[in-house]
């Protein structure tokens, strides 16, 4: 009974700030949380077609991971997302069921909230509001999916990398929050090209004064600028 009110209250505003428990009678959230056990993994692991997340629902506690797919050779590799606090997977095995073909891979020491998915589909099917949330959840992910195969299709290089910097850039401290400390491979995959093109086009916006480029580390200087810079290349099309 002690570790039981421990993990409620330690975990609770977890669940509370997550999307797919936000608003839950705490009757509700009290009995969720008793489902989920915690696990560490260490910066790195990489969680290959892992049967786990079929039986398994975690919420991210804290650190990075990312959610990506490599061709059948293994030659080309292409990020989908980067989770981080509060995403849930695997989301789309809670919705139907089917066993979901992609990798992951923690880009820090990451913490999670582990639950058994029959006991989670138990339990929304005792809480059947709650489904709401999941929908927005999934509507969500599927717009920024959407809008990942518009640009890798549609858009330039330079194009989705000032989209990219633009979208992680804290408006107030100009910090970049979820790529910050990735290396220019690792951005790479999130644009659909490769370290030297990358690499080629970030330092040309740290010629021009918008960024500052150190190993394995993004500064923005000039937010505006590379708004501005967006907007041109933008009216090009």
């Amino acid at each position: 009974m002690h570790r039981a009110t421990t993990l409620i209250t330690k975990h609770q505003a977890v669940l509370k700030d997550c999307i797919l428990f936000k608003n839950l009678e705490d009757p509700a959230r009290d009995r969720l949380l008793l489902l989920f056990h915690e696990e560490e993994w260490p910066k790195k692991s990489c969680l290959l077609h892992n049967e786990s997340f079929f039986f398994h629902l975690y919420i991210i506690v804290s650190g990075r991971i990312k959610m990506y797919q490599v061709d059948n050779y293994g030659e080309k590799e292409i990020t989908l997302f980067i989770l981080s606090k509060h995403d849930v997977f695997d989301i789309y095995c809670l919705l139907d069921g089917c066993k979901h073909d992609v990798f992951y891979e923690c880009l820090d020491n990451v913490k999670v909230l582990a639950a058994p998915m029959d006991e989670i589909r138990k339990w929304y099917s005792q809480y059947p509001s709650a489904m709401t949330n999941v929908l927005l959840y999934s509507g969500r992910q599927m717009r920024l999916l959407e809008n990942f195969v518009t640009d890798i299709t549609f858009s330039s290089i330079s194009t989705r990398i000032l989209k990219l910097l633009i979208k992680n850039a804290n408006r107030k401290s100009q910090n970049l929050e979820k790529i910050n400390g990735l290396s220019n491979k690792e951005i790479a995959y999130m644009v659909g090209s490769t370290r030297t093109v990358v690499n080629r086009h970030l330092q040309k916006l740290k010629r021009n004064g918008s960024i500052k480029v150190t190993r394995n580390h993004l500064e923005i200087t000039d937010l505006s600028k590379l708004i501005h810079l967006l907007e041109l290349q933008q009216q090009k099309i």
